[in-house]
């Protein structure tokens, strides 16, 4: 059983920072990609941002210059610095792993956190 668990979220005033961080666990292999999304209420789930195994990015137009996303490939974690935070921000941010390959099994899954909420507010 593979598990994603986010940690990091919390309340903070426009122009702060926060780091979110996720680490997977499990009887993991291998992961394609890990990434995050967010969701802001009434409001599709939409991608934030993706790193692939080897280090490739990928930014949603609105936060390309203020956040970063980054990768630990052996302690399975994935983390994204936001800076310059504004209001329209706030939203759950949801980690994901996709292409999981676990040991013992033949297909690779894709798995997702639990959310965690950021709040961004004077």
């Amino acid at each position: 059983q593979v598990q994603l668990v986010e940690s990091g979220g919390g309340f903070v005033q426009p122009g702060g920072s926060l780091r979110l961080s996720c680490a997977a666990s499990g009887s993991i292999v291998s992961i394609d990609a890990m990434g995050w999304f967010r969701q802001a209420p009434g409001k599709e789930r939409e991608l934030v941002a993706t790193i692939t195994r080897t280090g490739a990015t990928n930014y949603a137009d609105s936060v390309k210059g203020r956040f970063t996303i980054s990768r630990d490939n052996a302690k399975r974690t994935v983390y994204l610095q936001m800076n310059s935070l504004k209001p329209e921000d706030t939203a759950v941010y949801y980690c994901s792993s996709e292409g999981v390959l676990v040991r013992g099994e033949l297909r690779r899954n894709d798995y997702w956190g639990q959310g965690t909420q950021v709040t961004v507010s004077s």
